[in-house]
């Protein structure tokens, strides 16, 4: 298993933690705004080539200072030695945190019984009915809605969050996402911003009144609907 990138500390990647974080390589997604285009493509002109061996050994050195290790990407769950890797992680007495895209909600199952896992952020990309659109291919709605319901089952704890761009979300989409998630625990409203390594250039964002007019009309539905990433 190889990773794009290291995050040596972070206070902000997992709630209430100082921990790390690691980006795989690969996703199965192609989301026009994605602000990890090299990761998810595996551009190695712009990543870090950072081995298993290099990461065990970096947690390791640094198990008396981080408390949590988040895993994101691209899509760590396409990683076939994830399993593996987790429980090493596991074993030298770290939290987990997992990214994920709700793909595949089996081997998120798998990950959670394990109890490899201590908290889930899955990213909801958009409503029901425009999601291949925002994902930028088609995908298996009904994996990612099973992936909802499991979160939503409180097998773990976890977050929901959506990335809102002025090109690919409005009030009706918003309104359609937040009545599919009905009953989630918490739900972040992210700013888009443009890092400069997008799959789509012409993405455009949304400004604080618009993210915060969103926000109320998902509280209709999600009380615990907060902003994230707003300037």
């Amino acid at each position: 298993m190889k990773f794009g990138g290291l995050q040596k500390l972070t206070l902000l990647d997992y709630p209430e933690h100082v921990a790390c974080t690691l980006f795989t390589v690969g996703c199965n997604l192609r989301c026009p705004f994605c602000h990890n285009f090299s990761l998810v493509v595996g551009n190695l002109d712009k990543l870090e080539d950072i081995s298993q061996s290099d990461a065990l050994a970096f947690l390791r050195k640094r198990s008396k200072v981080l408390e949590g290790v988040c895993i994101t990407g691209g899509e760590p769950l396409l990683q076939a030695v994830l399993v593996e890797f987790v429980q090493q992680v596991k074993d030298m007495g770290y939290k987990v945190k997992l990214d994920t895209n709700g793909t595949y909600p089996d081997k998120l199952r798998q990950l959670v019984e394990a109890k490899l896992v201590d908290y889930v952020a899955m990213d909801i990309k958009n409503s029901k009915y425009m999601y291949n659109k925002t994902c930028g291919c088609v995908v298996e709605m009904e994996d990612i809605c099973k992936s909802v319901d499991y979160l939503k089952s409180g097998a773990v704890d976890y977050e929901f969050r959506t990335t809102v761009t002025g090109t690919f979300h409005n009030d009706s989409s918003i309104e359609e996402a937040a009545r599919w998630l009905q009953g989630a625990k918490r739900w972040y409203l992210q700013q888009f911003v443009d890092s400069g390594d997008l799959i789509d250039s012409t993405v455009k964002g949304v400004d604080a009144e618009t993210l915060a007019r969103y926000q109320q009309i998902a509280k209709q539905y999600v009380p615990n609907t907060y902003l994230r990433g707003v300037k």
